[in-house]
């Protein structure tokens, strides 16, 4: 059994208007940097054998404040980045359906979507099936952190949970939010989902 603790990254500086902000690299704001702190507080009691983190600013930032309290060193992977929203990097959904109202009408049906000049779902989720290959070198027994974004996290947890990739949003990990897994050699368990209960004040 390995256990797998997914961690979304805390707040930035521009988390406003429920925005896509996707390989735009925006550095933690100071709620982020307490929320990693407050996250760094949470699993001080784990035994935490790996780090792995998204390479953009925020999720690195947040892997590496929760590592000073822990061996290992973060590494950083391309793989872990959130997607590439392409035209609508920045937009909210008001702005994406004046602009862009096909697409809309794809991120309605929650199911796939592409995103002009970026990825699509699938490309997204082909990047974190080459991630989920690197923790096949990992021992049975050991613990694995993962810091990253929201739509690598809701994938991870479907491709480990054996479900299509349409079933994407049908989780939801909160920024600084914690989730856990347990895998096994024909299975995973999800046993807590987008916990946010250690940034209470």
């Amino acid at each position: 059994m390995s256990k797998i603790l997914l961690v979304r990254h805390g707040t930035t500086r521009l988390h406003t208007g429920n925005r896509f902000w996707g390989r735009t690299d925006i550095p933690l704001s100071n709620i982020g940097i307490k929320q990693a702190g407050q996250l760094r507080n949470r699993l001080s009691k784990e035994k935490i054998d790996a780090i792995y983190s998204s390479t953009l600013s925020r999720a690195r930032s947040t892997a590496e404040i929760i590592a000073s309290g822990h061996k290992p060193e973060v590494n950083a992977c391309e793989e872990l980045c959130e997607c590439n929203f392409g035209y609508i990097e920045g937009l909210n959904f008001d702005e994406i359906k004046r602009l862009h109202p096909a697409l809309a009408e794809e991120l309605n049906n929650r199911k796939t979507v592409a995103f002009p000049g970026g990825e699509s779902l699938e490309q997204l989720n082909a990047r974190v099936q080459s991630f989920l290959q690197r923790l096949e070198d990992h021992k049975p027994e050991e613990t694995i952190l993962i810091v990253a974004h929201g739509g690598p996290l809701r994938l991870i947890i479907c491709d480990l949970l054996g479900l299509g990739m349409e079933h994407w949003l049908k989780f939801h990990v909160d920024l600084a939010s914690l989730s856990i897994m347990e895998t096994y050699p024909r299975a995973a368990v999800l046993y807590l989902l987008n916990d946010v209960s250690h940034l209470n004040p």
